[in-house]
């Protein structure tokens, strides 16, 4: 029920307006009172404007890996340099942080990174190798506005590449060669082995 139809409901409760039922007869102010108290408020599904996407694949020696992150789509802006700034923390997705979850050790970009849920940052720059963190306080609400490096657990080296078609919205997926994430013109591979 949304609230200003229990705020009109109030109103009318007390101003002592008797209610009708099914079956026509009235009832008191109490008996509708009490109906009311045992019936839940349903909030309206909203759409995210990022949607909130799950991808999961096997990576390495047959390690399952699952990422969650919000989608957010170009929409005509600048992206690069501009909404994710070069040379700043970037939550790599919108809304809450990204994660990512595996149940044993994997290599990232040579790197051993024990089994365990992290959130998943990176560092872009204008140009060459971009900085990739996987920090321990993975259910960030906020994403990199709460984001602290003293958790990180490993930092690990990138190297981009920018195609010439344009993806409109955010994707991180599990393929060849670990995680890939592709945005506008980028392609970012988190090399796992």
């Amino acid at each position: 029920m949304k609230k200003s139809n229990a705020w009109m409901i109030a109103i009318l409760l007390a101003g002592s307006i008797t209610f009708y039922g099914c079956g026509g007869e009235s009832k008191t102010e109490e008996e509708t009172t009490t109906e009311m108290e045992g019936m839940e408020e349903v909030a309206p599904v909203e759409e995210r404007a990022s949607p909130l996407r799950t991808t999961e694949g096997t990576v390495g020696d047959n390690v399952n890996l699952s990422v969650q992150y919000g989608a957010p789509s170009v929409k005509g802006r600048v992206l690069w340099g501009d909404l994710v700034p070069y040379n700043e923390v970037w939550r790599t997705g919108a809304n809450e942080a990204t994660f990512v979850e595996f149940g044993s050790d994997i290599i990232v970009e040579g790197s051993v990174l024990p089994a365990g849920k992290y959130s998943l940052f990176t560092i872009p720059k204008e140009s060459g190798k971009w900085t990739v963190i996987f920090n321990s306080e993975w259910d960030l609400e906020h994403g990199h506005f709460q984001y602290k490096e003293e958790f990180d657990v490993l930092r690990v080296e990138s190297t981009p590449t920018w195609v010439e078609e344009s993806q409109e919205q955010l994707s991180i997926s599990v393929e060849a060669p670990g995680i890939v994430v592709k945005w506008e013109k980028l392609v970012l591979p988190i090399v796992i082995g």
